[in-house]
């Protein structure tokens, strides 16, 4: 069996970390006026003797750099208003530092 969860994310240059199930995938994600804010939703398996894994996703605005190793997700409008709120998973190369060029004020938030 199986589940989709919503999760609120960080607008402010945070990123947000979610506890989730191997084999997940990101359904859907959506700016939400009446909560001005940005949501993910998530499928993920009901199985209860899976661990938990953190995953981190960050949101930025049109223009904003963000480091190469980011993956992107998805993106939010803001139906009544100009904003288009991008949401990336942060991730690191595997074994290697940032590139001293993909330093902003993005990553160093985190």
């Amino acid at each position: 069996m199986k589940t989709i969860h919503k999760f609120r994310l960080d607008s402010a240059g945070q990123p947000t970390t979610l506890k989730l199930k191997p084999g997940c995938r990101v359904v859907r994600c959506e700016y939400l006026v009446p909560d001005k804010a940005v949501f993910l939703w998530v499928e993920q398996p009901l199985k209860v003797d899976l661990p938990e894994l953190e995953r981190k996703f960050m949101v930025a605005f049109s223009g904003d750099p963000v480091p190469s190793a980011y993956e992107y997700v998805d993106t939010a409008l803001d139906p009544f208003g100009p904003e288009a709120y991008h949401v990336f998973e942060v991730k690191e190369k595997a074994g290697e530092r940032p590139d001293p060029a993909d330093v902003s004020p993005l990553s160093l938030a985190g």
